[in-house]
């Protein structure tokens, strides 16, 4: 109740000023924008923004649970724009969830506590990044964004052990091939795994192998057969194209989340999942 009340003073304030010192629709802040990956809700303005290099935050993740993340600290504060119809707080939380999960990440937490209120995940590259939206009334909400950086996976397999994997079990698992979150193009830092891949097929020319695309388990089934397929594709075309590694050698197919090696139900275990494989034909 106390935040509410002091909401409310804090917002009469900000109105009464921005009536008397300024003509039209009030302004952002300067030098300041949304918190990537998202965008504001209509007719909103940002009447307060800061960014902290390195901070921490807990998010509530439960009833009286909380899970601290560090990382960069991103704070916005929304203001509706006068004589506008402000939408509901429930409103306000669906779109930043649905938002979310449109690029892969996940709502983990819903609640209402004078105002409705979510914590939102996703990976964007080597990047966790967590979001907590609050609504209080109506033409207010805030959001804290902590952007928490991953430590990247290392090639560390090269062509003659991948060869050997292959020898051996007939199959490798490849994690040094990167892509943004819901997407299928490749990412620069790939270069050296792709460049292994190629030597191993350069070297042992009779080999023909499947290229598979895997995913975790998160956002719909068809959506990630769908994107698995994609990548699996892609690397195929670096490879003819960036190698010339005969096409015919090579087939790519999309096993999406069907074929885990590890369990879904952590980010670490998640990360073995998302991964691609050569399968010799």
């Amino acid at each position: 109740m106390l935040r509410r009340i002091m909401t409310v003073i804090v917002l009469l304030i900000a109105f009464a000023g921005l009536n008397a010192s300024a003509k039209g629709d009030p302004e952002d802040q300067p030098g300041s924008k949304d918190p990537a990956p998202f965008d504001r809700m209509s007719n909103f303005f940002i009447y307060r923004y800061e960014v902290l290099d390195f901070d921490k935050y807990e998010f509530p993740v439960g009833a009286g649970k909380s899970h601290t993340v560090e990382g960069t600290h991103t704070y916005v504060h929304y203001y509706g724009k006068q004589n506008t119809k402000f939408p509901s707080g429930l409103q306000i939380v669906r779109n930043y969830q649905n938002a979310v999960k449109a690029i892969g990440g996940q709502a983990l937490y819903e609640y209402d506590d004078s105002g409705y209120a979510t914590v939102v995940k996703m990976t964007k590259g080597d990047t966790e990044l967590w979001a907590h939206i609050r609504t209080s009334i109506p033409g207010d909400y805030d959001i804290h964004v902590i952007e928490k950086k991953l430590m990247n996976q290392t090639v560390t397999a090269d062509a003659a052990s991948l060869s050997k994997s292959i020898s051996d079990s007939g199959r490798v698992a490849i994690y040094g091939i990167y892509f943004d979150t819901a997407k299928s193009d490749i990412k620069p830092e790939s270069k050296q795994a792709i460049g292994e891949i190629a030597k191993m097929l350069s070297t042992n020319s009779k080999l023909k192998v499947y290229v598979v695309g895997h995913t975790d388990n998160v956002g719909a089934f068809d959506a990630n057969i769908k994107l698995s397929s994609a990548r699996a594709t892609a690397v195929v075309n670096a490879l003819v194209s960036q190698h010339s590694i005969a096409a015919a050698r090579l087939i790519a197919f999309g096993a999406g989340p069907v074929a885990p090696v590890a369990s879904n139900s952590t980010d670490e275990s998640r990360s073995k999942n998302r991964r691609v494989e050569l399968v010799q034909q």
